[in-house]
């Protein structure tokens, strides 16, 4: 849409507060509302986001946000009980404010099982820091690195394939020669007549290197690529972060794979990391465990010694069963002392979780052997033990049902050394089959695949539903045990691997300290209107956890994304309907449950964005190839959509994951952005609507919107991360020239220059407006940039977007010279009109924002939607629908709801 300029900006928001201040309102608004208190005096409170401390040792990392000007440094700052009892910790600083002071701090301690429930970071006060009881040790040899946490010694090769050279505890080697395995084969199934061929692939590490060390915490990440001994081949590049605490019996690895193969020749059958686990107790003295998601465990010797047709004695049998060693075999019944070697041992185990709703595990005695099924359920957590009663390894793999197909493998339990295997993606599962899913049904032109783009939503185009270069995270932990675990204890570390233990803050203070642009209120509701609000909020988190649920939205390349549109005639969401599948990040369902999470401070919305986190920064992404950094939109395949862009692999939707936990792999995600503008120059994102490339090497078109939105989050999050002036002229540099454009955001679309920043002035005085382009994170950090730098034509440009999109044609005629038409997401963009009223302290436009939001244009009504439970056998099994919600609408009536709480005041 373009439209001729009739009126100077600076000019537009003068007139604009003269006519606003004059309008009639019900009643005063306050320009914000009452929050609750804070912190306690000079302390930051501190809780377990679960509510309870862990029940286990454990080694924790996490962030703490400060008001601006309020911390200078983190070096005198102490942790401790809410009781004032001093806690070793480390700090350091992962963001400043535009002022020099600390933004954000990380902190890492070590804490006993069920510590403290309140914790307290406290600063400038008389509490003297508490001193560890030693530190972590590093030392950096030729070949290899040595870690000392003063209960366990790890050894990494800085070479080789093996990535964990051994895992001590002082007293004997509990796990070595640790490496990954990767099998792969020509085809995903067999072929009658055809050959199957396959191959096995090892870790080969290109660097291993120190990445973080404090006295409480080391993180040690490798890089490298799988190779084949046989035949050469390479694929699938790998980081390997291990992360260790003080003190602390566990090791945390972070495993990221690229995917670089080529999806129609190339067939992944197995993706898994392997120790060897030496065993030195008598076979009867071996133990195997396995643990459920409802908390029961899977144990057994491996040589059993109950049922036997004759008894070794009830010491023997009551001691093998709770896993601690036997009396002496001369104190066996002498019939079963003699006959033990006729008591079959098991040495090999199998747990395998190939659908998200069931499990299986099987044992056979070794190799050549038939296999038994020994039990089965419905989800498995993917932890157990292997060791004996003079001690072991427990090791868990982190959301394995939610990420099936999963497996683990125990080998020659009955030998000098097990060799386990932690399968990330099943070997018995069907190999990985990442082909698009049909064949392009004629779409050789853009005016084909608009056409198509009409009928499913589907933005095809040939060779761009690559899965090249997207990209996998998973967590893995290993536990060293001075014996086999009790299956309380177990299940207690289960939990711990699958729901790791956190300290956050309260939501007021979040709030109080302004980050995230100010954009959320914890307030509790103060009237009728708030209260339908903020159950309104919770109905869509609640039925968004259902959803996920009822559909099985699980899976290694899945898990972690919602869908976008719901299908009323088949009852289900339109999972194989162009671009109406998976959400891949569409208008901000990220942003959604962060904000929701900051100011309600709920576990499991945590978990849920934690999850999308992980996903949308990885799978949803191109990291290697022609399409890095780009991401894909919404498609039926995460990557199969041809409209590769920055809004989807944007720094915004991370940068809360980051902060709240100090998580290196989503740093490492932000980062690779901030040249992200490289990528336009290979796939203009508007191409199929009339973009025209820059003809400038060093130029590149780049919208003000989505675009720009883009690429200023991941720049602004560099600086404040860096104070790196490159990434601060580059910001600069991009506002003044957005600012001094005829028509400001108006003006749509411009050429920029690559390095600098800084957009040419367009020769043109028309407007272009979009939907989308405040949809995608735009508004977020564009107060962020106005809370940092003072460049007043980019702050009177950004307010006259806000002030001008929903106001009205004939406003938008007087002001505008004509008006915008018919737009699109009227209800979402209240919360811009909110912003504007707050920053203009005009109790007028802050009133128009939530008449705006209670009008629900392109939106979602007031009120907790309509919702029928479907039975079968109208339906598969039973869900629960509400035909009318679609993602799109909750995500954008959710941030309007929050943001005009926090920017209009009270609701009315």
């Amino acid at each position: 849409m373009f439209i001729r300029n009739t009126i100077s900006r600076r000019k537009f928001v003068k007139s604009t507060l003269a006519l606003t201040a004059t309008l009639p309102i019900a009643a005063p608004l306050p320009s914000l509302r009452p929050s609750r208190p804070a912190h306690t005096g000079e302390g930051v409170s501190l809780h377990w986001l679960r509510g309870e401390a862990p029940t286990v040792p454990r080694g924790i990392t996490w962030g703490v946000p400060w008001p601006k000007g309020e911390l200078d440094n983190v070096d005198k700052l102490t942790f401790a009980t809410a009781e004032n009892k001093p806690v070793p910790a480390q700090h350091w600083v992962t963001a400043r404010w535009s002022d020099g002071s600390v933004k954000w701090s990380a902190h890492a301690a070590s804490v006993s099982a069920s510590e403290a429930s309140r914790y307290v970071l406290l600063r400038a006060s008389g509490t003297s820091s508490a001193q560890a009881d030693g530190q972590i040790v590093v030392t950096q040899h030729d070949e290899e690195i040595s870690v000392d946490t003063g209960g366990l010694q790890y050894v990494f090769p800085k070479a080789g394939n093996v990535l964990v050279k051994s895992i001590s505890n002082g007293k004997r080697v509990l796990a070595a020669d640790g490496h990954l395995v990767l099998q792969w084969q020509n085809t995903p199934e067999p072929i009658n007549g055809e050959p199957l061929e396959s191959d096995s692939l090892e870790s080969e590490i290109h660097e291993m290197l120190v990445e973080h060390v404090g006295p409480m915490r080391a993180v040690i990440k490798a890089t490298g690529i799988h190779r084949s001994q046989a035949t050469g081949r390479e694929l699938l590049p790998f980081t390997l972060r291990f992360y260790c605490y003080l003190h602390t019996p566990s090791l945390r690895l972070v495993h990221t794979l690229v995917y670089d193969a080529d999806e129609y020749k190339d067939f992944i059958s197995g993706i898994g990391l392997r120790f060897a686990v030496p065993m030195v107790d008598e076979l009867h003295n071996r133990h195997v465990r396995f643990c459920s998601a409802d908390g029961g465990v899977f144990a057994e010797a491996v040589r059993g010694l109950t049922g036997l047709r004759r008894d070794p004695g009830r010491a023997v049998r009551k001691a093998q069963v709770a896993g601690q060693a036997t009396p002496p075999v001369a104190e066996f019944n002498p019939v079963v002392a003699n006959g033990l070697q006729y008591i079959p041992a098991f040495g090999d185990y199998t747990l395998c979780q190939n659908t998200p709703d069931g499990f299986e595990i099987r044992k056979r005695t070794g190799a050549g052997h038939g296999w038994i099924a020994s039990a089965y359920g419905d989800r498995s957590v993917g932890v157990g033990y292997i060791g004996g009663a003079s001690g072991g390894l427990a090791f868990g793999i982190r959301n394995f049902w939610q990420s099936f197909p999963a497996q683990v493998d125990i080998r020659h339990a009955h030998t000098e050394a097990a060799a386990l295997t932690l399968w990330l993606w099943s070997p018995s599962a069907p190999a990985m089959d990442l082909r698009f899913y049909h064949d392009g049904m004629g779409q050789d032109t853009y005016a084909e695949q608009l056409g198509g783009l009409d009928i499913t939503y589907e933005d095809y185009e040939p060779e761009f539903g690559t899965p090249q270069g997207i990209a996998r995270t998973s967590e893995v932990e290993l536990w060293a045990m001075e014996q086999t675990p009790r299956n309380n204890e177990l299940a207690d570390i289960a939990e711990q691997i699958q729901d790791p233990s956190i300290l956050v803050c309260e939501p007021a203070y979040y709030e109080r300290c302004g980050v995230f642009g100010k954009a959320f209120s914890a307030a509790p509701a103060t009237n009728e209107r708030e209260k339908m609000i903020e159950k309104q909020l919770d109905f869509y988190v609640d039925y968004y956890k259902r959803q996920i649920a009822q559909h099985r939205w699980y899976g290694f390349w899945n898990y972690g994304d919602v869908m976008h549109t719901y299908d009323g005639d088949r009852h289900m969401w339109r999972y194989d309907v162009g671009g109406y599948a998976w959400d891949n990040s569409e208008l901000s369902t990220d942003l959604w449950l962060w904000y929701y999470f900051l100011r309600s401070g709920r576990h499991d919305v945590f978990r849920m964005a934690e999850a999308m986190t992980r996903h949308t920064g990885e799978v949803d992404v191109h990291h290697i190839g022609r399409f890095a950094p780009l991401g894909s939109r919404h498609n039926v395949l995460h990557w199969g959509c041809s409209a590769k862009q920055l809004r989807i692999s944007t720094v915004i939707n991370r940068r809360f994951f980051y902060y709240l936990t100090a998580d290196e792999r989503v740093g490492d995600l932000m980062r690779e952005q901030i040249d992200g503008a490289e990528a336009l120059k290979r796939v203009v994102p508007g191409r199929k609507v009339g973009q025209v490339a820059a003809t400038d090497e060093n130029k590149v078109s780049v919208s003000f919107g989505t675009d720009w939105g883009s690429l200023a989050a991941a720049w602004f999050t560099e600086w404040e991360r860096t104070a790196d002036e490159r990434m601060k002229n580059r910001l600069i540099g991009s506002m003044e020239s957005i600012g001094r454009q005829p028509r400001g955001f108006f003006t749509g679309t411009a050429d920029m220059q690559l390095e600098s920043g800084v957009f040419d002035r367009v020769k043109h005085n028309a407007i272009s407006v979009s939907h989308l382009s405040a949809a995608f994170g735009l508004a977020e950090i564009c107060a962020e940039l106005i809370d940092a730098f003072d460049v007043p034509e980019f702050t009177e440009a950004w307010l006259q977007y806000c002030i001008a999109y929903n106001a009205g044609s004939e406003w938008q005629e007087q002001h505008l010279g004509r008006a915008l038409g018919k737009l699109n997401l009227e209800q979402g963009h209240s919360r811009l009109t909110a912003y504007a009223g707050w920053f203009l302290k005009n109790r007028t436009l802050q009133q128009r924002a939530w008449d705006e939001f209670y009008a629900g244009g392109s939106g979602l009504k007031m009120g907790v939607p309509e919702m029928a439970t479907i039975a079968p056998p109208e339906v598969l099994s039973k869900r629960d629908e509400a035909p009318a919600v679609s993602t799109n609408a909750v995500a954008q009536w959710s941030l309007a709801a929050m943001q005009c709480m926090a920017y209009a005041g009270e609701a009315r």
